[in-house]
Order: structure tokens, then C-alpha cells, then sequence
């Protein structure tokens, strides 16, 4: 069964700091771009940070830029979100998704996935 399994989500206070990490199981990450997205409640969906597959480029939403850093590590079949800096406005179930055949930044924009996971929360909260 081909999965991609979000986990490190939770409850963090302003200014803090978390990190997500994004595990496929039964395929290979290493010809999949990754992207990290969030929902927040009464919003769609948005594409804030996405990877291509060998590391070389990446792209940031502006609401981002700066604080987070997203990378992978294919021998482990993994992709990390280090989230600094966090802020009540980051508040929202993170999901990450694997696409092929489309740029990085076209991924995040357009909220593109072939694969996608079932997300994990986080709550930036005093």
C-alpha cells in the first residue's frame, strides 16, 4: 500500500519551535517532488514549502520564508519540516504529498499530489 505518514505535530508555544517529518511507505521518495501544506480551520488549503526530488530546490510561501526549512533524506525515505519561530497563525493540520513531473513551486501553488497524507496537527498556543 503506497503512504505517506505526517508525525511531530502538537502543541507548541509562540516563538517555539517543531519538526515534521513525512515517511513513505511502500514506494521510493526519490523521484517524487514533496510539498508540506496546512489547513487551517475555515480556510483551503495552501502550499507553503515544497522540495524537489534530489534536494536542489526548494520553494517558500512568504508566511514562511525565513522560519521554516524543509529537506529530505532519501536513504531514509524521509522529508523534514523544521518550523522556528512559530506563531498562533501557523495553527492548522500540516499534510505533506509527493508529485512527479511538476515543478516545485507549481506544486505548492496549485496544491498539487499524486500521494498525500492524513496529516498531523499543530497548535501554536500560550
Amino acid at each position: 500500500q503506497l503512504q505517506l505518514v505526517e508525525s511531530g505535530g502538537g502543541l507548541v508555544q509562540p516563538g517555539g519551535s517543531l519538526t515534521l517529518s513525512c515517511t513513505a511507505s511502500g514506494f521510493t521518495l526519490d523521484y517524487y517532488n514533496i510539498g508540506w501544506f496546512r489547513q487551517a480551520p475555515g480556510k483551503k488549503r495552501e502550499g507553503f514549502s515544497c522540495i524537489n526530488s534530489s534536494g536542489s530546490a526548494t520553494y517558500y510561501a512568504n508566511s514562511v520564508a525565513g522560519r521554516f526549512t524543509i529537506s529530505r533524506d532519501n536513504a531514509k525515505n524521509t522529508v523534514y519540516l523544521q518550523m522556528n519561530s512559530l506563531a498562533p497563525e501557523d495553527t492548522a493540520v500540516y499534510y505533506c504529498a509527493a508529485a512527479r513531473d511538476v515543478f516545485t513551486t507549481t506544486m505548492c501553488i496549485q496544491t498539487r499530489g499524486d500521494y498525500w497524507g492524513q496529516g498531523t496537527q499543530v497548535t501554536v498556543s500560550s
